[in-house]
């Protein structure tokens, strides 16, 4: 009986592919994907002859990887990457940063700093963002034209801004957006409170309740520096954690972001309640914020993706940098060369990220039944020759200069390094108009 081959959209033949879930590399596999979703990962010459694809794409020297997920980023800030730099936290933040947004700040400048990051993460193998900034409506809008997936956060903070008076304010405005676009597939929501320091109890308390009857993650600053929690306890007898502990907000909706300074009792706290902690260590460490205990988090149990906080503080928007230096710092700090090997921080950035936002289900591996996020990084050059580990060297060899191919739901984000159907083109004079208003006001 003759066979017939099945009709999908597309099949990826790669020279390793590396799900995360389960945790191995296949070789010589091929990738197949019908109406946006992963339908079968299977062995090359088999994927030939069950599908007729309508794009056949071969990668013989490539790992194809999930799309990685950015668990903190304010994508917006880009605008501002480099003004003030090598300054601590609170003095970058007061003195630079609130002042350059209380001069600027209105939804064309959320959506065009939002584009330029949008781009550079594209490129880059980000195919999902969690984002935390105003005028968020324009935040979807910039990732709507790429074709990204977001996760955006609907912040609230006391004190106003360009974007609402107080902290009712910033959640009202925040709610109606989400009923704007909580329908589309590619749009997910968080409620995105600053951090404790710029927040009520009443304020997170309104956040528990929203986020229990909507089913919102929770996504705050937590533990960033020694001082925020020094000053906590002055102030209110307690830490930061133990503050939000007393109030319910940690729990498995919860992303605590930085969680630099944790003792013991605290990450154990964290693996308890089933929060989550996103990782930023390019930042931690550019504002000299500290070290977090990524590694010893970990192995009690907490599950940890990477961020790159903002290009404001990092500089850059690149997860591969944050792969290699999460790793590194993890085997310098504990003295232990074995702790979090190259495929614990691919899932770090991948399906432990998905988690985090509650989309396991849907991102973060290569799973038949998701939806085809995917990168491609080419590991044939010969900076990345000799390979013996495809893993070690997405991590420790690769960067994302050498990612080829982006998809976002099975749709083609970036072809051969090119990105397709943006406003790149329009990005150049955009950014200049913007740096030259900054720069103007930061010499007056």
């Amino acid at each position: 009986m003759t066979h017939t081959p099945e009709a999908i959209d597309l099949l990826i033949e790669s020279r390793w592919i590396a799900p995360v879930d389960p945790d191995c590399v296949l070789e010589n596999h091929a990738l197949a994907v019908r109406d946006g979703r992963i339908v079968a990962l299977l062995p090359a010459a088999e994927a030939r002859d069950r599908y007729q694809p309508g794009q056949r794409v071969a990668l013989d020297r490539h790992i194809l990887i999930p799309g990685l997920i950015n668990l903190h980023t304010h994508a917006a800030m880009s605008l501002m990457r480099g003004l003030a730099d090598d300054l601590p936290l609170m003095d970058w933040l007061q003195k630079h940063i609130w002042p350059a947004e209380a001069a600027h700040l209105s939804a064309q400048f959320v959506l065009d700093g939002s584009r330029l990051a949008c781009a550079e993460m594209l490129r880059g193998g980000i195919t999902c963002f969690n984002d935390m900034y105003f005028f968020p409506e324009a935040t979807a809008t910039a990732a709507s034209e790429f074709g990204m997936r977001a996760a955006l956060g609907l912040i609230a903070l006391e004190f106003p801004t360009p974007w609402a008076s107080d902290a009712d304010d910033y959640l009202d405005k925040g709610l109606a957006v989400r009923e704007r676009w909580r329908d589309r597939p590619l749009t997910s929501f968080c409620l995105a409170p600053h951090a404790p320091y710029t927040v009520s109890d009443a304020s997170f308390e309104r956040i528990l309740i929203l986020s229990e009857q909507l089913g919102l993650p929770v996504h705050c600053h937590i533990h960033e520096t020694r001082q925020e929690v020094d000053e906590a306890r002055q102030r209110d007898g307690s830490t930061p954690l133990a503050r939000l502990h007393r109030l319910g907000l940690l729990g498995p909706g919860f992303i605590g972001v930085h969680g630099v300074h944790l003792d013991d009792e605290e990450i154990d706290l964290l693996a308890a309640t089933g929060s989550h902690i996103a990782h930023c260590p390019a930042s931690n460490m550019k504002l000299a914020s500290g070290f977090a205990p990524a590694a010893k988090m970990l192995a009690r149990g907490v599950n940890v993706g990477l961020g790159t906080d903002g290009a404001a503080s990092n500089n850059r928007l690149d997860l591969f940098g944050e792969m290699r230096l999460a790793a590194l710092l993890a085997k310098g700090v504990s003295g232990d060369a074995a702790v979090l090997p190259a495929r614990q921080a691919l899932r770090m950035a991948t399906l432990n990220g998905a988690a985090a936002l509650g989309l396991g289900r849907e991102i973060g591996s290569l799973t038949p039944g998701k939806a085809a996020d995917l990168c491609a990084v080419d590991l044939g050059g010969l900076e990345n020759r000799p390979c013996f580990d495809p893993l070690s060297h997405l991590v420790h060899v690769a960067g994302r200069e050498s990612v080829s191919h982006v998809w976002v739901a099975g749709k083609c984000c970036v072809d051969d390094k090119k990105l397709f159907e943006s406003a790149e083109n329009h990005l150049e004079s955009t950014i200049a108009l913007w740096q030259n208003n900054l720069e103007v006001r930061r010499n007056t």
